[in-house]
């Protein structure tokens, strides 16, 4: 008597399923997340000694350096006194736009936690100088 043995079938009904859900789930999620974005300046026509020569100098500047370190007007300063020094400098200088330096090696956290203590200050804009 010979035995006829069955290979188990493998159902992918359900994977099938499950990943069309999640596919859903992201068509739907998507839209709803928020993105920041930066407007980037068009590029320079002039020479660079003259955009220099016209830079705005702003008396609020906030250095990154490539240790992640976050410097307020040529004091390092730590990230939790970040809000109350601004908020100080908002209220000696209402007008004022802070200038960012952010280091190249920097991680985007630091700059995420600059950008939210601007916020947070009052500031509504916030300048990222680069350098080339």
């Amino acid at each position: 008597m010979k035995r006829h043995l069955e290979e188990p079938a493998v159902n992918l009904t359900p994977l099938i399923d499950v990943v069309f859900i999640i596919l859903i789930l992201f068509i739907f999620i998507a839209p709803l997340l928020e993105v920041d974005r930066i407007e980037l300046a068009d590029a320079p026509s002039q020479r660079e000694e003259t955009m220099a020569e016209k830079q705005e100098v702003s008396p609020i500047s906030i250095h990154v350096r490539s240790d992640n370190s976050i410097w307020l007007n040529k004091q390092k300063v730590e990230p939790s006194q970040l809000v109350s020094l601004l908020m100080e400098a908002k209220a000696k200088y209402p007008q004022a736009r802070p200038q960012l330096f952010q280091d190249k090696k920097g991680e985007f956290g630091t700059y995420q936690t600059v950008k939210n203590a601007a916020e947070q200050a009052g500031f509504s804009s916030l300048d990222i100088i680069l350098k080339p």
